[in-house]
């Protein structure tokens, strides 16, 4: 997801500093989250398969929470909208350019989300479509290819690549929020949002192809990246005023638990079935914990949850968290069908058995799908970052390389391994370096040879 699983800090600006620079500006904990929403996506797709009857929620307690896998999406969304806003916020809420924008966009989602296409139609054609679909046909390809599956209906290879064509298509509605902010402010910009996503969710009930919408194309999603948006300015106003007592010395931790408690409270008194025919307003409602969860961690407050979302297994599988995202669905369905189904009882026994089985294969795939097809586009966004995978020709791309090959590899050396001296050295000098050269003192250029005794007058020099 955008997760972007990168530095968040440069998740937009896509910028050349060094990778210490990068780390230093890392904000501890992100990753972790980002790993454990992708990792809760995995368990609700699991849960899907061990209790059938979706809405219904038949599970116990302690399992039931995973049939809401539509709240980890909330945080991508969320950090989306965060990670992407940070660089503008620093900049006055400028992008360096729609052009490079779109063009380092591009090449963090889309080799990895093409990649996964292609191996989710294998899949699907060749094992098993995923659970409610028909096999993917040449429709599927072209429209999840364009990624306007929220869109355009087709059978789907992958039920989770819904996700990623939405926040697509809030990528190219980012410029146009930030230039809201620029013109007006950014609360004005999220208020104006909210207000269009309260709207549809009133008036959609009433007209088919507005509730189609909300079904297909959740546009409270769009409210929440807004916020993600808003807190990148409140961040960044801490970073500048370091001294300021309001909202950043807030107990952000402690507003999120608040904020987040009552939904919570509200889902297990309602039920499954009220939540998920809710979940526009439920997902609004959360909106504010995100915020405040992430706001915590960008202050580093308390520093025991910084920590403890730090620890390097989270913070390793939020660096590949896109890729567990994106190819965890056909392997729950392949892994669940010929190992789990029929072997033990629908229910917690098959639940646990697939957490068992699938969440390490899952694991192991992403990881290695993320080395190939994720990392080495993230790592040098711009370029093709396979070919700087090695050290010569990194060194030729990078601009320090080629100012090192100018000064010493201009041409054959003289044997002492200095380069030759010769009309070309002086082309590009002064007049004052010329003179230097030629008029300095006597005693280190020319009384090699003794001067006869005729040209020496008084005061000549």
């Amino acid at each position: 997801m955008g997760q972007d699983a990168e530095v968040a800090t440069n998740a937009a600006c896509g910028s050349a500093a060094s990778p210490g620079a990068r780390a230093q500006r890392r904000l501890a904990g992100l990753d972790g989250v980002r790993g454990l929403a992708a990792l809760f996506v995995v368990l609700n797709h699991i849960f899907l398969r061990a209790f059938p009857g979706y809405p219904v929620n038949r599970a116990p307690f302690w399992a039931a929470w995973f049939g809401y896998g539509r709240f980890a999406v909330v945080v991508f969304i969320v950090l989306s909208g965060f990670s992407l806003a940070l660089s503008p916020a620093r900049h006055g809420w400028h992008l360096d350019g729609l052009g490079r924008f779109a063009q380092r966009r591009a090449w963090r989602i889309l080799p990895a989300y093409w990649a996964a296409l292609v191996f989710s139609l294998v899949v699907a054609w060749a094992i098993v479509p995923p659970p409610g679909q028909d096999a993917p046909d040449v429709k599927s390809v072209v429209v999840n290819g364009l990624l306007l599956q929220n869109l355009v209906g087709a059978p789907s290879p992958n039920r989770a690549f819904w996700s990623i064509a939405l926040e697509v298509q809030l990528y190219v509605a980012f410029p146009l929020l930030l230039l809201v902010i620029r013109r007006v402010n950014a609360l004005a910009m999220v208020a104006a949002v909210t207000f269009v996503v309260a709207a549809v969710g009133v008036v959609g009930p009433q007209f088919p192809w507005a509730s189609t919408l909300v079904t297909q194309s959740p546009p409270d999603l769009a409210a929440l990246f807004a916020l993600g948006i808003v807190l990148a300015g409140i961040v960044r106003a801490k970073q500048v005023r370091r001294s300021s007592r309001t909202w950043p010395s807030l107990p952000w931790a402690w507003l999120s638990l608040a904020a987040v408690a009552p939904v919570l409270a509200t889902i297990r008194w309602q039920g499954s079935g009220w939540t998920l025919e809710h979940l526009l307003w439920v997902d609004l409602a959360l909106g504010p914990a995100i915020a405040c969860l992430i706001a915590a961690l960008a202050v580093n407050r308390p520093t025991s949850l910084v920590r403890a979302l730090d620890v390097r297994p989270l913070r390793s599988l939020g660096l590949f968290s896109y890729s567990l995202y994106l190819t965890h669905a056909p392997i729950v369905v392949v892994l669940y069908e010929k190992l789990v189904a029929g072997r033990v009882r629908q229910g917690a026994p098959s639940f646990l058995l697939a957490v068992a089985v699938v969440v390490p294969a899952t694991l192991v795939f992403a990881r290695l799908f993320a080395a190939v097809f994720e990392t080495p586009f993230v790592s040098q966004r711009g370029r093709p970052a396979l070919w700087a995978r090695s050290p010569a020709v990194a060194t030729m791309l990078s601009p320090r390389g080629t100012a090192r090959r100018g000064r010493s590899g201009a041409g054959p050396r003289h044997r002492s391994g200095e380069p030759p001296r010769g009309p070309r050295a002086d082309a590009g000098s002064t007049e004052t370096d010329r003179h230097r050269r030629t008029a300095g003192p006597v005693s280190h250029r020319r009384r090699t040879v003794p001067r006869p005794a005729a040209a020496h007058r008084p005061g000549h020099r």
